[in-house]
């Protein structure tokens, strides 16, 4: 199961360049977002691990970017974690991985929730702006949306001409994935976030999804109520290793 859900993952948030090294994704994208720039030991191995993890730090050195592994407890092999503890490694960003049956509850909401199969102009705007984004990492972030080969939703609430909210929904064998959702600073705790939610949950229902999984930092405790509220459960962690010598 961990596997399925980090392989649909990875094909929902695609790098712009992506390497297979015996067993491990190593993924690029000029270093905006970890998920998208690190390495996912999926898949058992046969090359010496130290080898291994000293090949990785130099393709990610000469891209001017740290080393970082993304980790679960199925990574490969089964020592990893062990070792890049041991290598100076440091843990980041804790991530609860939750799933909820769609399959049968009936989840849509009474607001009006704007979904496009397109991010618009308007609609990366409002992201960029609710999450800080700089101009530079806007490229890439647009980018990484145009690779997203799966089928996906862009949702925004509105108030007026001005999107409040937006989310993102990616469609791939029966689940739904459910990222970058981001509200607003100044119209937080209306039950907008839960808005969004509930439109893409049903937008993949209406399109034969019957599991919907989402990814949150262990810390956002906002968040976790939202999502708990709804029914979402954690089915398993990931975390990074870091190396900036």
């Amino acid at each position: 199961m961990i596997r399925s859900i980090e392989e649909l993952s990875m094909n929902a948030w695609p790098a712009l360049q992506t390497l297979h090294y015996d067993g491990w994704v190593l993924r690029f994208a000029g270093g905006y977002t970890k998920r998208a720039n690190s390495v996912y030991p999926l898949y058992p191995s046969s090359i010496d691990l130290d080898e291994k993890i000293h090949a990785c730090e130099l393709l990610y050195r000469a891209r001017n970017l740290p080393a970082v592994f993304k980790l679960t407890r199925a990574s490969a092999p089964d020592d990893l974690d062990v070792c890049l503890d041991a290598l100076g490694y440091r843990v980041d960003s804790p991530t609860s991985v939750q799933l909820l049956d769609i399959s049968q509850e009936n989840f849509r909401t009474g607001r009006s929730v704007e979904l496009a199969g397109t991010g618009t102009e308007a609609w990366h705007e409002a992201f960029a702006r609710m999450n800080n984004v700089s101009s530079e990492n806007r490229i890439t972030h647009e980018s990484i949306l145009r690779a997203i080969l799966p089928e996906k939703c862009c949702a925004a609430v509105y108030t007026g001409e001005r999107i409040i909210g937006c989310g993102l929904g990616v469609l791939q064998a029966g689940y739904l994935g459910i990222f970058d959702l981001v509200i607003d600073p100044d119209h937080r705790g209306q039950g907008l976030g839960t808005n969004l939610m509930l439109a893409l949950i049903t937008w993949g229902q209406d399109r034969g999804a019957n599991q919907a999984y989402l990814q949150v930092m262990k810390d956002n405790e906002p968040a976790m109520r939202l999502y708990n509220k709804i029914g979402f459960h954690e089915k398993y962690v990931y975390w990074y290793r870091i190396y900036e010598p």
